[in-house]
């Protein structure tokens, strides 16, 4: 019986899940979780490292016996050490408004096709390379991506793993490697850039504990743990904070279509392309709910979805990724005044807004689902939606309207899962993804949404396509 410890992290949330392995079954439950809040430092939004770091040393003490333990996190941050491994400074949260204007910088260098063809990214201000050029490098000799900073940080040895650095702009798929001339466009010293390495591979032990690597990137262990069927052409969207909806690929697609559309190669953990959109998902949700409590209203989830229910359907739509969204505050006043400027009813109530919210993202994955189709000639018979958006019924069913597939939500805890698999595999107790997917498959519980009211929602995809561009 293999035992192991996976911690992944959010963008709000950090939790440990212990697993048992016996050969057939696999156990989990969480043991710790804790919050991960944004803290300022020198007026920049950062990550309180030493604060979650020292939860992880918490967990360990409460987990008992234990063979490995792994660390998965968001792309796109990290942090900077010294000459003498000590942290510059905490690492800065994406979403701190530092990065406004980088890509300009790196663009008066070379243009976003050459960019895009080199790299295979979406083009978004919170990038790596834009973060880089917008940081103070004095005086960094390395620099580690949020999850293996965390293994450093318990002794493990200094590298980047593959699926988190293919988050960054600065990775090459053509060669499988940095792409050290595309990083030096932000002025940083590549010296910096660590050794890539692989998923499942060891790198080190804390108190006789193996640390490995799995999957890095969140949504990479999140589509290892999807239980597709080989059989269906299938999608997959991993909705949390964020929603990042696309398929697996051989090989990346660098086109100059592929770039417009906004569509973005990154690294999976059986060695695919995962080619995917990234949408702004439940923060939107969980922001306009802060903002409510805020205002003395202290809905719940559910409280919130029930007002969604009762409200008009269709009324108005935003574009989730608008740069407003991005930031803190204001949602309500964000969304009416998307609405008004784009010559569309301004949300007159809670519910309004909050259905506003719900039918803009399914709309939004159904606008970025067609443009993964043009991109691969594919047909998708299928959406597997996994993580936290699967205890949203509304809009698991949301979206198998406006797709017109049916969707299988689950599993919810897919990727601690996905973490979890990742370890077993490195110890040798399970062969490869497929392996662990089908014992996944075989065990995990999935709810299947088929859509309803379809010629409904491709007439209101049209007032969707509309507001969007109107925006632009």
């Amino acid at each position: 019986m293999s035992r192991v410890l996976a911690f992944d992290f959010g963008a709000s949330t950090g939790r440990a899940i212990k697993a048992e392995y016996d050969g057939k079954t696999l156990k989990y439950k969480e043991i710790h979780r804790f919050e991960n809040i944004p803290v300022t430092e020198n007026g920049k939004l950062c990550w309180n490292f030493p604060y979650l770091l020292g939860e992880v040393k918490k967990a360990v003490e409460m987990c008992g016996e234990v063979d490995s333990l792994a660390f998965d996190t968001w792309g796109v941050d990290y942090g900077l050490l010294d000459k003498n491994g000590n942290l510059l400074g905490l690492p800065v949260h994406y979403r701190d408004n530092r990065t406004n204007g980088m890509p300009q910088k790196i663009f008066e260098k070379i243009s976003p096709a050459e960019l895009y063809k080199a790299t295979g990214n979406q083009i978004m201000n919170i990038n790596t390379l834009f973060q880089l050029t917008a940081e103070d490098k004095k005086g960094a000799e390395t620099l580690l991506f949020m999850p293996d900073l965390f293994v450093w940080a318990l002794g493990g040895s200094k590298a980047a793993e593959k699926t988190i650095v293919s988050t960054s702009q600065m990775y090459d798929f053509a060669n499988k490697c940095w792409n050290y001339d595309i990083a030096a466009l932000s002025g940083v010293n590549t010296e910096i850039l660590q050794p890539l390495t692989d998923v499942c591979t060891v790198a080190g032990e804390y108190n006789g504990i193996k640390i490995i690597r799995v999957a890095g990137h969140d949504t990479q262990c999140a589509v290892a743990a999807m239980p597709a069927d080989k059989n269906k052409c299938s999608a997959f969207l991993s909705c949390g904070t964020w929603s990042l909806i696309g398929c697996e690929c051989d090989e990346a697609i660098l086109t100059e279509k592929s770039m417009t559309d906004e569509l973005s190669n990154e690294l999976g953990a059986n060695g695919k392309v995962n080619y995917l959109k990234n949408i702004s998902g439940l923060w939107l949700i969980q922001e306009i709910r802060r903002n409510f409590r805020a205002a003395g209203k202290d809905y719940s989830f559910n409280d919130m979805e029930q007002l969604a229910r009762k409200a008009e359907p269709f009324a108005c739509f935003i574009d989730p990724d608008a740069p407003e969204f991005a930031g803190v505050g204001a949602m309500p006043e964000k969304i009416s005044d998307y609405c008004r400027r784009t010559g569309q009813s301004v949300p007159e109530n809670d519910g309004a807004l909050i259905r506003c919210i719900y039918e803009s993202l399914a709309m939004k994955y159904k606008f970025a689902i067609n443009g993964i189709s043009e991109n691969t000639g594919r047909e998708f018979e299928i959406l597997h939606l996994l993580g936290g958006g699967t205890k949203d019924p509304l809009l698991c069913q949301m979206t198998a309207d406006s797709l017109g597939i049916p969707v299988i939500a689950g599993p919810a805890e897919a990727t601690a899962i996905g973490n979890i698999m990742l370890q077993l595999i490195a110890l040798g107790d399970i062969k490869d993804i497929d392996e662990g997917r089908a014992v996944i498959k075989a065990q995990e519980n999935v709810k299947q949404y088929n859509p309803q009211n379809t010629a409904e929602w491709e007439n209101a995809y049209g007032k969707f396509c509309k507001a969007i561009q109107k925006n632009i």
